[in-house]
């Protein structure tokens, strides 16, 4: 999962970044409103964690302009995601503020200062609640994925997971049954200046087969992967006993 974090001052930005990488999370920053949202034209997110006190103006006009935005016009550059899923983090600890951001569009609000561990809870249910999902859990099949614990299991035993190995297979899980390409999920996996080498997508993908099952992850020539709706039937026990 990929994150844009929107903040002008440099501790608090590198400082969430490190909280974000160590969960898991790909992680780009920019400082200002244009800043961020030419990388919102440029590149797939999965979430903005969204301050309001920029330079270049307030973080509720990047807000307004994303939820807003009118449909692309021929020529003109690509435009992004208006569900974006938005989380104001700002010092402005008014009511009225709080319901102001929340009413123009954001889904949801964190006054600073705040414990990084629950800005990490509320981000999780930020996109579980994107993805459609109600349980904490995903289960697909006999796997079963925590993302709070970055844990999985496969038939009730732990599977371990490097951390970019989690990110695919959640990014996947969260896509199915989308097909999704190399560079789509090159994005969601690795910031701005992320050292990847060219097979690391491939790389990983193999790494998941071989942890979690052959059939788990499709490929489709040329276009990308993807992981199937519905997981394959359990095949019947053997009651021959080997006769």
């Amino acid at each position: 999962m990929r994150a844009l974090v929107v903040e002008d001052d440099p501790g608090i930005a590198s400082g969430l970044s490190l909280s974000l990488r160590q969960a898991g999370y790909a992680v780009d920053v920019c400082g200002t409103l244009e800043s961020a949202w030419t990388a919102l034209c440029v590149e797939p997110f999965d979430a903005v964690l969204l301050d309001l006190g920029l330079p270049d103006g307030d973080g509720l006009d990047l807000l307004t302009r994303l939820r807003r935005q009118s449909e692309r016009r021929p020529g003109q550059s690509t435009l992004p995601q208006r569900d974006l899923p938005v989380l104001i983090m700002t010092a402005r600890d008014g009511v009225s503020d709080r319901i102001f951001g929340l009413d123009e569009g954001a889904d949801d609000y964190i006054v600073k200062p705040f414990d990084p561990n629950e800005l990490l809870a509320r981000l999780r249910a930020m996109l579980r609640r994107a993805s459609g999902r109600s349980k904490p859990v995903i289960e697909y099949g006999d796997i079963v994925v925590d993302p709070a614990t970055r844990s999985v299991e496969r038939a009730g035993l732990p599977v371990t997971l490097g951390g970019k190995e989690f990110a695919l297979l959640l990014t996947l899980l969260q896509a199915k049954p989308q097909v999704l390409s190399k560079a789509r999920l090159e994005s969601a996996m690795y910031g701005f200046g992320e050292g990847l080498e060219s097979n690391a997508i491939e790389v990983h993908v193999h790494h998941l087969r071989r942890k979690l099952g052959e059939s788990l992850i499709k490929t489709v020539r040329g276009v990308g992967y993807f992981v199937p709706q519905e997981p394959p039937a359990a095949k019947p026990a053997d009651t021959t006993g080997g006769l």
